[in-house]
């Protein structure tokens, strides 16, 4: 916690509120949007928290982004367990990829993320949320977790090859 507090500074709220920002277009206006599928990148957001700032702040990034993107754009009914995914997701990156971007990390978090939390967690909230078959809806989402879990590979590892030169144009 001491950790926490010691990072709370104008730097850090000025990252969040610019990644939180980027999280809500990313997610709101650049991606694929159904009832019960959604292709976009507005993870990368919660990836670069997840970096840069460790998993509280990126679990925050992703909680907020979509707590104000469903408040201030709603594609649909807002449903507080998109939320508590949107946390869970951005503290898995930041467990896994604090500090050390490498295959070892970045395999475990996609995986986590896609198959745990989206896959099964999200497939659950959408069946609660529209009355929905849970199994019905498992099948058809696995598409989009399959091009989901390529998407953000590729997408992580590129970006954690970028990320000392980002890292070192925020140390000031």
């Amino acid at each position: 916690m001491d950790n926490f507090k010691s990072k709370i500074n104008t730097k850090t709220i000025v990252v969040m509120g610019m990644l939180i920002a980027l999280e809500i277009v990313l997610s709101r206006f650049l991606s694929i949007n159904a009832w019960n599928i959604k292709i976009g990148f507005n993870f990368v957001p919660v990836v670069i928290a997840g970096m840069l700032l460790g998993p509280v702040y990126a679990g925050l990034v992703g909680a907020l982004g979509d707590f104000l993107g469903a408040t201030l754009f709603p594609i649909g009914a807002y449903f507080p367990g998109f939320t508590v995914t949107a946390f869970l997701m951005g503290i898995v990156w930041g467990v896994f990829l604090y500090r050390e971007q490498n295959l070892q990390r970045i395999v475990p978090a996609v995986a986590i993320n896609q198959l745990i939390l989206s896959l099964c967690l999200n497939t659950l909230w959408i069946s609660i949320l529209y009355g929905s078959d849970y199994k019905a809806l498992f099948v058809t989402r696995i598409v989009q977790t399959l091009i989901l879990i390529c998407v953000q590979f590729v997408t992580v590892f590129a970006l954690s090859k970028v990320m000392p030169r980002m890292k070192a144009g925020l140390e000031m």
